[in-house]
């Protein structure tokens, strides 16, 4: 009885951490339960596969906040899976590298949000500087990337293998104030982030993000939420 008690207390705790995991999927196939922020989206078929189109339709805008929000969905731990896939618009700028990523804890007017992007034309240019900021961390509004770049160099960017315009498997691990972004199924990640700047505790909406003059198409989003 004495050896079985033990086992039965692990078998309790393993049962316990399962039932504080939530999967949810959502295939964006359509647009129901999305906000658009300064971005159109449509649902469209592309490369293919079934997904959403998020474009920027005020290009004259600089600002980092274009996304669109998953409506009725509070995260704070735990994992976000999607396929992306990123390219300049016909009316970007030059400096426009087709910026697609996905923007988490995002707060009910979308004025705060910590956010993971690639930038698809950096991952294979000739200039090694371009590629060594293929992928990026921000947070919206008080750490852009510029401002990062600045103070950290090197600290919140990193390279990746990436072509414009083609489909891209994400997936962002979000523990407390840590998240680290995986591409291509790996199992490691390619870029880390030990301090997000909205703190472990902050939690809220997730966002098709996209940046400056950018077409961008998301498909298929898993979230398994930790707690």
């Amino acid at each position: 009885m004495k050896r079985i008690l033990p086992v039965l207390f692990v078998l309790f705790f393993v049962a316990s951490l399962q039932a504080q995991e939530q999967k949810i999927v959502y295939p964006l196939e359509n647009t129901e339960g999305l906000e658009p922020y300064l971005v159109d989206i449509a649902a469209v078929t592309f490369k293919g596969k079934k997904g959403i189109r998020v474009f920027d339709n005020a290009v004259e805008n600089p600002t980092e906040r274009k996304l669109a929000i998953l409506e009725g969905l509070s995260f704070h731990n735990g994992i976000i899976e999607m396929e992306v896939a990123g390219e300049p618009g016909k009316k970007a700028s030059e400096t426009a590298r087709g910026f697609v990523g996905i923007a988490f804890r995002v707060d009910s007017n979308a004025s705060h949000f910590e956010c993971f992007y690639l930038r698809p034309t950096n991952g294979r240019a000739n200039d090694q500087v371009r590629r060594n900021h293929s992928l990026q961390y921000i947070s919206y509004p008080d750490h852009p990337w510029h401002a990062l770049r600045d103070a950290f160099p090197e600290k919140y960017e990193s390279y990746a293998d990436l072509e414009p315009a083609t489909w891209t498997k994400v997936k962002i691990e979000v523990i407390n104030d840590t998240a680290r972004l995986y591409l291509h199924g790996a199992s490691q990640p390619s870029l880390i982030v030990n301090d997000l700047k909205l703190g472990s505790a902050n939690r809220g909406r997730i966002g098709l993000w996209i940046g400056p003059g950018t077409e961008a198409h998301f498909r298929y989003l898993t979230v398994t939420k930790k707690d």
